[in-house]
């Protein structure tokens, strides 16, 4: 897979008849390798490791309803009391971070609440903390560490 702009984290992966797959230590099982699903273990292990987020608090691929609509978000960390800390959108290298990527979770978070969000795909991260009162994001160099 494609060197991402992040450290370098130790991974497990297996081959069933010809499918590569990782194994996502939140899911706790292989999911097959796509371009996406390799910058969103990479998020994963950055949120572990770097940010020191545990485990316990970051939920990955889950669905939400937004307006009757089914969507999937990729990656979330809760806070201890159960509020939304951060959510997390992944794309695969291929695709360039637009304003359209920023309104896709911005949508997501208008349900959701986050106090940050994350947009990345592998290659370019973008951090942003909401502002509520003003009804704005201001972005920011990087996420806070995980904060008890």
């Amino acid at each position: 897979m494609q060197q991402l702009n992040f450290n370098t984290y130790e991974f497990r992966f297996k081959n069933t008849e010809g499918r590569i797959s990782i194994f996502d230590e939140i899911r706790r099982k292989f999911i097959v390798l796509t371009p996406e699903e390799w910058v969103r273990q990479n998020v994963v292990q950055y949120l572990l490791q770097e940010k020191k987020y545990p485990k316990s608090y970051i939920n990955v691929e889950k669905i939400i309803k937004l307006n009757g609509l089914v969507k999937r978000y990729d990656i979330v960390v809760f806070q201890p009391d159960g509020k939304l800390f951060l959510l997390v959108e992944c794309k695969s290298t291929d695709i360039i971070i637009s304003q359209d990527t920023f309104d896709q979770i911005a949508r997501y978070n208008m349900a959701l609440e986050s106090e940050y969000l994350m947009v990345t795909n592998g290659l370019n991260h973008y951090f942003c903390q909401m502002d509520y009162h003003e009804e704005k994001y201001n972005f920011l160099k990087e996420l806070p560490n995980f904060r008890t």
